[in-house]
């Protein structure tokens, strides 16, 4: 009881402010669903408002904050793996190789960007990397908010997401010894060894899947909520400590879960999902200094033009050389456009190096501006598509629309 006293002082304003928020956040989600778009950029929009600069900034804590949003990252990436099998995600791997070295493309503007800056290579490398990756999060939650989890084009999104964060066991460790002033064959050295357990783990999940999901089934609920979430948890922080992304590995977690239990996973861990994913975008909007915005936003807007034309045009031709149609074709290329925690982490380590002052401000600009407009395109693109059709001959409306 004495410690309980104790602590009331501190607790009571906490627990206040993190009730705003989820109320505040609770309307949000009424007002997207009134307006029948995806909720993320409203997210985006109120942590941005609640952060440094903001309009109703608040005292957070950013630990405990930090944690739910790396848990809601990890239960997106998890949930979505449920969506496919080991033999799916080794299918998608092979046949999405094109696809991911077109996709590689999107390193250049940031190179091309911090060069032209005068940045040095190490800070134009971090930007490269930021404009490279699309966010994980983001667009887990968008395929799922928008329901194309099983559309056609899906399988495409996901073999370029995957690929992207399989790329990153091996960019994460390279820009941390760039920026540390170590040699580039101690990078080479440690990205090879995170690529390999990344395969590993890849492995495991084709091969083995089956068997973990034995060794999870129980005909309590509460215990398969609680066992498959402690899995999802132990194997992101062993990816994370391995180099690899913890994202990646929640996904390959949930691509290693078959029936009976991921069936079960999926109704059980929903409501988690969505409360920590929308803290994770709470938590990214509240590292934006609203201040410091206006500097860098001429620079954001030409690299956020030019990124998004890229991962448009990445996304559109994988799906049209798979054979699918016009509106699935843009369906993939504006879902791609997102960008988020890999851009920012990676402008993270720039930052505490002390690299270059405006790569925090730029990368948060750029992000926040992928992450708004990724998702409203996404969510335009069938109205986009139908549109540009209506200026075209009947006859070849009719073909196109025979191939979605």
């Amino acid at each position: 009881m004495f410690t309980l006293a104790a602590t009331t002082g501190p607790v009571a304003p906490f627990l206040v402010e993190v009730g705003i928020l989820v109320a505040a956040l609770a309307a949000v989600a009424r007002l997207a669903s009134a307006l029948r778009m995806p909720a993320v950029p409203l997210y985006l929009l109120v942590g941005v408002a609640a952060g440094s600069g903001g309009l109703l900034p608040l005292g957070f804590s950013s630990d405990f904050i930090a944690a739910g949003a790396q848990i809601g990252v990890l239960l997106l990436l998890f949930m979505l793996g449920l969506e496919f099998s080991g033999e799916d995600l080794a299918a998608t791997l092979r046949s999405g190789r094109a696809a991911s070295a077109l996709d590689a493309l999107n390193a250049l503007p940031g190179l091309f960007v911090g060069l032209a800056l005068g940045w040095s290579l190490a800070a134009s490398f971090l930007l490269a990397g930021a404009t490279y990756a699309s966010s994980s999060g983001i667009v887990a939650k968008l395929l799922d908010e928008l329901d194309r989890v099983g559309n056609r084009e899906t399988p495409i999104v996901l073999g370029v997401l995957v690929s992207e964060d399989l790329a990153m066991a091996a960019i994460l460790p390279i820009a941390a010894v760039l920026v540390s002033g170590e040699p580039l064959l101690w990078a080479a050295l440690i990205a090879s060894g995170a690529l390999i357990v990344a395969g590993f783990a890849v492995l495991v999940a084709i091969r083995y899947g089956d068997r973990i999901s034995r060794l999870l089934v129980h005909s309590s609920d509460e215990a398969v909520l609680l066992s498959v979430l402690g899995l999802v948890l132990v194997v992101g922080g062993v990816a994370e400590a391995a180099n690899i992304s913890a994202a990646i590995g929640a996904f390959l977690v949930g691509t290693a879960l078959s029936d009976p239990v991921a069936q079960r996973a999926r109704q059980l861990m929903r409501p988690l999902r969505d409360v920590f994913a929308a803290t994770f975008f709470v938590f990214f909007g509240l590292r934006i200094d609203t201040g410091v915005l206006v500097t860098v936003l001429g620079a954001a807007v030409v690299l956020w033009a030019v990124s998004a034309a890229l991962k448009v045009a990445t996304g559109w031709w994988a799906a049209r050389r798979a054979g699918i149609g016009v509106r699935g074709a843009a369906r993939a290329g504006t879902a791609l456009i997102a960008r988020g925690e890999f851009s920012i982490l990676l402008a993270q380590l720039g930052v505490s190096a002390g690299l270059e002052p405006q790569l925090g401000p730029l990368a948060a600009a750029y992000v926040l501006l992928c992450a708004i407009s990724g998702p409203l395109l996404a969510r335009a693109s069938d109205a986009l598509v139908d549109a540009l059709r209506g200026r075209r001959p009947l006859r070849e409306r009719r073909r196109s629309t025979a191939a979605d």
